[in-house]
């Protein structure tokens, strides 16, 4: 019997194989039939040719090429849900207990392979591998389809289904074929306890491996394009209204990749809640007309981005909120800020831009607490790594996503983490205003975040080094970076931060022209107005952020015509020493 069924799968390989590769393939599938054998997933060969139905009928009149077995191509719903067939079943084997692992093993997705789509992708020696298997492991000579009966055959209807939430796992009791698994329903109670001590491991897994969402066993979280989501009846439609059924409900308010981002971001920085937006720059102002009331105040730092001057400066007295302007480090003054207006907000980035100013953190949050005022910092040169704001009794932390956090020079975002209760409210006005981030920028941030404790790691230690050789040359006048000794808070930075960051900025020994003749001459580094990518950036912000203003103007923001803010990629230092080298001898 074992013979006939031998000869008539070689016949059937004939019909379906080139006449030069049939020969080969007999004495190998006779082998593979005679014989038992492990398939690992390295045998099972995938071509672009379509399962024939003349190979099909050659076997037998009632071999078919046959769906997924639970009867649907199963597609993937938003607001965390999926069939239950596509959810791990726990150690239950595709092909049932009657089939010995001795004869094939399938890789794990193999279950995938059979549907109807795989099916179209599968080879030849593929299909012949599971009829062969169904016949040496069938007692019954006349049903050769018992393969694929038994894989029918082969999901639980009511066994437990096994719903993997980072290290805890939740057993659902009694659902049935094509039950819908509300995970967004289960997710609040699955809190995962990390067993991950390093910020690089969590940059990698937090949000995916750990607590993910969406159900799915790909490595990277699949990108959710949709602007709208939509529910089964009106009734899911009022529970959900009424907070009782959790979901998304429209693009502007949430999407499953832009929470994954999210999720990411906050296990970083220690925080209850992070909100992601279009940009750094949404995230400011979002954040500042949220919490700063009409009639308010604030008080901010001298040595800031510009545009967030601008805004404070020109747009937030429009709304009758007035801001105190203070250097980093006068405690003194903020002090006094705080005891003659009702302070809202002290907001401030540390390290500052371009200066690298830095606030203590600890000691000004204490301050304005007594108050009653809150603290945000905008920690985009420090990055999540280098400091902690939060932990130092920061209310908030903001980043440009589009720095470090990206790290690519290819998407815009900005984010603010904190507590939920002062996260929702800043979530409340953006849902307003509409900043939202593209699903598609959502995951090339968490793609970016995957490699951030790597190119970190590269760029505090290239720029601390070059810092330390610029401070040294003939050439350069000064160098602007927390880490070294002459920096006026260097010892806040050495205590609030565990490195530096990936900037230098420094003043070359001459004037304007001999400022450009030195960027013109490197090499590497693009000239361009951001930093924190894989690639080295150089500006010259006279020129690049203040071409506008006068001379004199310029200066009394601390902004001179032979400043250079150098952003350090990921390159080879020696590389990056040799240009720079040369582009100071060139002046």
């Amino acid at each position: 019997m074992k013979n006939d069924k031998t000869n008539a799968l070689n016949i059937a390989l004939e019909s379906v194989l080139e006449p030069n590769q049939s020969q080969n393939t007999h004495s190998s599938i006779s082998h593979r039939i005679a014989s038992p054998v492990k398939c690992p997933a390295s045998q099972m060969a995938v071509s672009s040719c379509p399962c024939p139905k003349s190979f099909a009928a050659a076997l037998s009149p009632s071999f078919e090429c046959r769906s997924d077995p639970s009867g649907t191509d199963q597609p993937s719903h938003g607001r965390f849900s999926r069939r239950v067939n596509s959810v791990r079943h726990g150690t239950a084997s595709f092909f049932g207990g009657g089939m010995s692992s001795l004869i094939l093993k399938f890789p794990p997705n193999f279950v995938r392979q059979l549907s109807t789509k795989g099916r179209r992708n599968c080879s030849n020696i593929g299909v012949a591998q599971v009829v062969a298997a169904s016949w040496s492991n069938n007692s019954s000579a006349g049903n050769p389809s018992a393969a694929a009966n038994a894989a029918a055959a082969a999901v639980p209807a009511v066994e437990p289904v096994e719903l993997i939430a980072g290290d805890e796992v939740a057993v659902v009791e009694g659902l049935k074929e094509n039950e819908l698994v509300q995970l967004d329903d289960l997710t609040n109670d699955l809190k995962y306890s990390s067993f991950l001590s390093s910020d690089g491991s969590l940059a990698i897994h937090a949000g995916e491996r750990l607590g993910r969402g969406i159900v799915t066993d790909a490595i990277t979280t699949p990108v959710v394009n949709t602007s709208a989501y939509f529910f089964k009846k009106t009734a899911e439609l009022i529970d959900y209204k009424e907070k009782r059924h959790a979901s998304f409900e429209y693009g502007r308010y949430g999407n499953p990749t832009t929470v994954v981002a999210e999720e990411k971001i906050s296990a970083l920085e220690g925080a209850e809640s992070t909100l992601i937006m279009a940009s750094g720059m949404c995230a400011s102002t979002v954040m500042l007309m949220a919490l700063v009331p009409a009639g308010g105040h604030l008080v901010t730092t001298t040595d800031c981005y510009r545009k967030t001057r601008i805004f404070i400066e020109t747009i937030l007295p429009k709304m009758g909120i007035t801001a105190t302007v203070i250097d980093p480090a006068d405690v003194e003054a903020l002090e006094s800020a705080l005891e003659k207006h009702n302070v809202s907000l002290f907001f401030t980035e540390s390290p500052t831009n371009p200066l690298f100013r830095c606030v203590d953190i600890e000691l000004v949050s204490e301050l304005c607490h007594r108050k009653g005022a809150l603290v945000c910092i905008d920690g985009t040169f420090a990055t999540p790594l280098n400091q902690k704001a939060l932990a130092l009794g920061a209310d908030l932390i903001l980043h440009s996503a589009t720095k470090f956090i990206g790290g690519h020079n290819d998407v815009l975002a900005g984010c603010i983490s904190g507590s939920a209760k002062l996260v929702s409210e800043i979530r409340n006005l953006h849902h307003i205003l509409g900043g939202t981030l593209n699903p598609n920028a959502a995951y090339l941030i968490i793609r970016g975040m995957k490699t951030l404790h790597l190119r970190v790691q590269q760029q505090n230690s290239t720029a601390l080094r070059m810092a330390e050789i610029l401070e040294a040359h003939p050439k350069v006048k000064r160098v602007y970076y927390p880490g070294l000794p002459s920096h006026p808070e260097h010892h806040i930075a050495k205590r609030q931060m565990t490195g530096f960051g990936g900037v230098v900025s420094f003043e070359i020994d001459g004037d304007l022209m001999t400022t450009i003749k030195f960027v013109d001459a490197l090499k590497i580094p693009y000239i361009a107005p951001s930093f924190g990518g894989c690639e080295s950036i150089v500006d010259q912000p006279a020129i690049m952020s203040y071409w506008d203003l006068s001379q004199s103007e310029r200066e009394n923001y601390g902004i001179k015509d032979n400043l250079i803010r150098f952003s350090f990629g990921v390159e080879d230092f020696d590389d990056l020493k040799a240009d720079i080298l040369q582009a100071l001898e060139s002046i």
